[in-house]
This record gives structure tokens, C-alpha cells and sequence, in this order.
């Protein structure tokens, strides 16, 4: 058999098994209305959570940082690529967001996955023993791997079983790593406890924050300032294409954690630093979500959140209980999930079918991603189509 054909038979087994993914191609801004593949469509799949990746500011910052520093940076932030527009960002995020740690300092990465590869990579290694969610985002599992660390898997957002795992390790370097909104079920990790425990085992305490920064706490300054959390085993990494609605993600922690970094994280070191453009709009986006205009978009979501709620408890499918912008109802079956895709995009709404890997097999589920973006009236066309199909489905199972 040729390499080729091995490949398309395992493309037809991902068939078979209902697991194919397929993009999707926008033609328009990133917003609660888009035109997808050719059809105007009511998007309930981004993680725009505060509406602000078509936001005429940020617009107007991305072409006035490239108008002010051209179209690329040229090269790594070690060689030539650190703009002064890289420099503010990084000032401007240990200010806001650096309230968890003295000294705090912040470092900007390509891309989230890239931060997390970073982090985990430069503060783990042989000899440490690396504790982890059973549910932590792809990439934070990847640069537990990458570390060559011992890694200890323990159960969802189950900090007594942590604290038994921890007691039991004679390891003399501990690093405790977990999300801290979940991406694909919405629920918050118990980070006080999480504090607690790795102040009393001297272990470091990742915690990515993708679904978190600029929703959560005051002036949306994350999950660790909503829990008021101050530690200096904290290590913090944000993303900044969500709800920030730019491109890219963060570090903050102590500024020598920081500087640790620059010296040994190798998808730092090792990669072209972004466009300078784009780190002048993410400062903008700063500016955005911690004005009166970023509490009026977190106060419509959260009463979107809540609508969204009771909505789906009406369904006869079932919802997971999740007070963020991630709203996932889980169906089961892989076919029985698309199929419920496909409905609602008749309907005129794009709501995406998550499948395993992503999670674990019999619970595949539409994953509704909330934005401010969003109107009322787009939650009552979902609730419509929704509560349709539900009560189709009930009557063929009768």
C-alpha cells in the first residue's frame, strides 16, 4: 500500500467514525452576524467574548501600528524583533493584570499554544515532578510532555486528590499545572486551593487563563483577580485573541521568572516575534476592556450567560454547568451531535460539534461560545431552533 492510500483509509475510518473535521471560511469580520461558506449566519462558535475583534479602535490602532512600524518585526525578540510597541504591551500587561505577584512582569508570545510550550518547558524538566488537570487545554498537556518531567495526572478540578498526590511525592521541584476556565465544559479550577496547596509544597502554579482574561474579575483582569489571589509561586499566561479580540498571549510572574524565560523558553528564543502592529492593538484592546465600555459588554454577557443557562435546561439534551461564556450541552453520540450541527445551521446559526479527542468518547457536544457581540434577539433565534429540535427529537424517540 503507498503512503497516500494509507492515509486516505484513515481519512475514511475518521469518516465512518463521525470524526472528520472541517474548516469553515468567514468572508466577513469576526462578529455575532458573519457570512460563512456563502451564508449570512448568526455565529455562535468564536471566542470573541467581548466583541472587540471587529471593534472600530482596534481596527484603527492595527493600521496605525503598521503605519508606525511596518508589516513584520524581522526577526526573533532576541535578534533584532523587539519593537518598542512589543515593550509597551508587555508594560502594559504586568500592570494589568500583575496584581497576583510583586515585581510582576509580563513576556509576549505568538500565540497562546506557544506560551503555554514555553512556561511548562522552562520551569519543569527531568527531576521535577509535573502535576496536571485530567481536562488541561492540548497545549498545556504538550509542554508537560516536552519537559521530560514525571507527570502525575489528577482528577477534574479535584484539589483533595491533589493534595494526597502532592503529599505523597518526594520530588524536590513540583510544578502544578491547570486551566483555569476550561475550554470545552466552562467550569472554573478551585484556584484558591490550588494557591494553597503549592505555597505548602513549594511547587510553582501554572495557570493559563485563556478563557478568563478581560471576562472575569474587576475591570477584567482574570480569574486570579476575581479570587483575589496574591502568591509568588503564581505563574500566569493569558491569551489575547479572545476575548482581547487581537492576536497572541502572555506571561506574567515575577520578573525573574520572566527572565528565566528569556534565557531558556525555546518557543521564545526560537521563533520571529509577531508584527509589531499587532502588539500597538492588543495595548489598545487593553485600554478597551478596562474602561466603562468593557464593564458594559462584561454586564450584557453575563445576562447573556444567564439567559443561555435556563435556556438550555430546557432542552432534553444535557447542559453543563458553566457560569461563563462557554456554554456546552452535551449530546453523546458523535452522529446525533452533527446531526444537531447541521439543524441549527439550517436554521441560519453556527454553533460547532465538538468531538473526540477533544473530549472524551460518548460525550461529544455543541460547544455555544457567548459573545457581547451578541443581541438578545440572536439568543431567542437560538432558544427557537434549539427548543425545535428538541422536541423533535423527543418525539422520535417515543
Amino acid at each position: 500500500m503507498q503512503l497516500i492510500d494509507t492515509l486516505e483509509q484513515d481519512l475514511r475510518e475518521l469518516d465512518a467514525r463521525g470524526l472528520r473535521r472541517r474548516r469553515r471560511t468567514i468572508d466577513t469580520p469576526c462578529d455575532a452576524h458573519m457570512r460563512v461558506d456563502g451564508r449570512d449566519t448568526i455565529g455562535f462558535a468564536s471566542n470573541d467574548y467581548l466583541g472587540l475583534a471587529a471593534h472600530p479602535q482596534l481596527v484603527a490602532a492595527l493600521s496605525e501600528g503598521a503605519q508606525r512600524y511596518g508589516a513584520g518585526s524581522g526577526g526573533s525578540h532576541l535578534l533584532g524583533g523587539h519593537s518598542r510597541a512589543h515593550a509597551q504591551l508587555e508594560d502594559d500587561l504586568a500592570e494589568f493584570v500583575g496584581g497576583f505577584v510583586d515585581d510582576a512582569r509580563a513576556l509576549y508570545f505568538s500565540t497562546g499554544y506557544m506560551a503555554n510550550l514555553a512556561v511548562v518547558t522552562a520551569l519543569a524538566g527531568r527531576g521535577t515532578t509535573l502535576f496536571s488537570d485530567s481536562l488541561n487545554h492540548a497545549s498545556l498537556i504538550d509542554g508537560a510532555r516536552l519537559s521530560r518531567a514525571d507527570i502525575q495526572i489528577y482528577p477534574h478540578a479535584d484539589a483533595d486528590a491533589l493534595s494526597a498526590m502532592l503529599e505523597a511525592s518526594g520530588a524536590d521541584a513540583k510544578v502544578i499545572v491547570t486551566d483555569t476556565v476550561f475550554s470545552m465544559d466552562g467550569d472554573v479550577a478551585p484556584l484558591p486551593r490550588l494557591v494553597e496547596l503549592a505555597e505548602r509544597h513549594h511547587a510553582w502554579l501554572i495557570v493559563d487563563d485563556a478563557h478568563g482574561f478581560g471576562v472575569l474579575g474587576p475591570q477584567g483582569r482574570g480569574a486570579l483577580a476575581e479570587a483575589a489571589l496574591r502568591s509568588p509561586n503564581l505563574v500566569m499566561v493569558g491569551t489575547l485573541g479572545k476575548a482581547a479580540g487581537v492576536a497572541g498571549a502572555f506571561v506574567a510572574a515575577h520578573a525573574t521568572v520572566c527572565e528565566w524565560l528569556v534565557q531558556r523558553a525555546r518557543p521564545y528564543i526560537f521563533t520571529t516575534a509577531s508584527a509589531p502592529a499587532v502588539a500597538h492593538a492588543v495595548s489598545a484592546s487593553l485600554r478597551i476592556i478596562a474602561s466603562e465600555e468593557g464593564d458594559a459588554r462584561r454586564a450584557h454577557l453575563r445576562k447573556l450567560i444567564a439567559r443561555t443557562r435556563t435556556m438550555l435546561k430546557e432542552t432534553c439534551w444535557l447542559p453543563v454547568d458553566s457560569q461563563t461564556a462557554v456554554q456546552p450541552l452535551v449530546i453523546g453520540a458523535n452522529d446525533a451531535t452533527l446531526a444537531l450541527q447541521a439543524a441549527l445551521e439550517r436554521d441560519g446559526i453556527w454553533v460547532p460539534a465538538i468531538r473526540p479527542p477533544t473530549v472524551p468518547e460518548g460525550t461529544s457536544r455543541l460547544r455555544i461560545s457567548l459573545s457581547a457581540a451578541h443581541s438578545d434577539d440572536d439568543i431567542e433565534r437560538l432558544n427557537t431552533s434549539l427548543q425545535r429540535v428538541s422536541r423533535e427529537a423527543q418525539e422520535r424517540a417515543r
